[in-house]
């Protein structure tokens, strides 16, 4: 059991959480043979560090060094937590692939279900929260319907999916990984991202021209690591990402042919919001991208883009970030017009974001306890400009690291 550890002036908690996140980053990539001089207060927020970025398994595979006992029961801990829901996992898509078939639902079966299919990682490294499914518009019902013949129904709906729950669940843990926290389906009709106001749609690419019912793989590499960098280019504008986002890049990165680079940045037109993920995925695996193919995708990048992902670490643009930014991701707006138009999302949410925010705090009983989502939209404006609130989500986990 974690004693609890009072939690220290803001400053202080946004230093540490800098100070770990890129110390144990560093570790995935270049292992160390000693552990860090960290005190108490430290070792918890590494914890949290590790829970909001997918490290735990990793570290445990690969550090050299072994840190206070309470450190390395929890790294074990974890992988075996992230082995069972990978063994789950398994199950599930296994039973998805018959009852798609049974259905005749053709879907494909999104990132980290398709880089298990590749077997890139050891089984549970790269930890799982969900399965995602991308089906075409007109089978959604039939969708619905054969998710609950496996014991699935729906949980709530976004602009970007359907998710669905087990129909038999346990309260999920707020916390890290545990092996009793339910595997959510989370079911897309189209794939894009808001970059930060335009959306940018892949869609048409991901599928193969040989769709047959029940699971299939995207149309390519390819197109399987041209979802996962946009994916990763919406949490980095959001400064929402995750480690194993750009780790899970570089793996896959490491595999492409030259002419599948190519592909990729064709056609180039569409290509100009790639670097800042490759750039960042090089930055945390060094020697995983190609120097020519980085250059070519630099060059395509708009140039205010380009000097911020430059300088962005890993700290920046993950949800290690403490600080609640008014405009995050400003810097992705190519032109005045759409600048003005993410600002205005953001002081004027629409009715489906406002109505989205409520649904995530229905959903996570951890964020219904938080003054911030009680607060009215004018009332968070407010604490933006004249305090300095902490980030909602970040504290929840280093709380819940430092046993409060």
């Amino acid at each position: 059991m974690t004693s609890r550890i009072a939690l220290p002036a803001f400053d202080v908690i946004e230093r540490a959480l800098r100070a770990t996140t890129g110390r144990l980053a560093g570790e995935i990539a270049n292992p160390s043979a000693q552990p860090p001089a960290w005190d108490e207060f430290e070792w918890g927020v590494a914890r949290a560090v590790c829970a909001m970025h997918g490290l735990a398994a990793l570290l445990a595979n690969r550090l050299k060094w072994q840190g206070p006992s309470s450190w390395s029961s929890f790294l074990i801990e974890q992988r075996d937590h992230s082995r069972a829901h990978y063994e789950r996992a398994g199950e599930i898509l296994a039973r998805i692939d018959a009852a798609a078939r049974d259905a005749g639902i053709c879907c494909i079966a999104l990132k980290g279900s398709a880089l298990r299919a590749l077997a890139l990682h050891q089984p549970g490294e790269r930890p799982m929260g969900d399965i995602d499914l991308l089906v075409a518009p007109r089978d959604l019902p039939a969708c619905a319907s054969m998710l609950s013949k496996i014991g699935y129904e729906p949980a709530f709906s976004s602009r970007r999916h359907e998710v669905f729950a087990p129909i038999e669940r346990h309260e999920p843990h707020a916390y890290a990984e545990h092996a009793l926290n339910p595997l959510k389906i989370e079911v897309h009709t189209r794939i894009a991202e808001c970059l930060p106001a335009t959306a940018v749609d892949i869609t048409s690419g991901l599928r193969p021209k040989d769709m047959r019912p029940g699971i299939n793989p995207y149309a390519s590499r390819v197109e399987l690591l041209r979802h996962i960098l946009l994916h990763t280019a919406g949490n980095m504008r959001a400064h929402a990402l995750r480690f194993i986002q750009p780790y899970d890049i570089a793996t896959l990165g490491r595999l492409l042919t030259a002419e599948e680079w190519r592909e990729l940045r064709e056609p180039a037109a569409n290509a100009w919001w790639i670097y800042p993920p490759l750039s960042l995925a090089e930055r945390c695996m060094p020697g995983s991208i190609p120097p020519d193919v980085l250059e070519s995708f630099r060059a395509l990048c708009p140039r205010r883009l380009r000097a911020h992902a430059q300088k962005s670490g890993l700290y920046e643009v993950s949800w290690s970030n403490l600080r609640i930014a008014a405009l995050p991701g400003s810097e992705w707006a190519r032109t005045p017009l759409e600048l003005l138009r993410f600002a205005k999302s953001r002081l004027l949410p629409s009715r489906a974001a406002l109505q989205e925010l409520a649904q995530a705090v229905a959903v996570f009983p951890a964020y219904s306890r938080q003054r911030w989502y009680g607060a009215s939209h004018f009332e968070r404006i407010l604490r933006w400009i004249f305090s300095r609130p902490p980030r909602v989500q970040t504290m929840i986990s280093v709380r819940a690291a430092l046993g409060q």
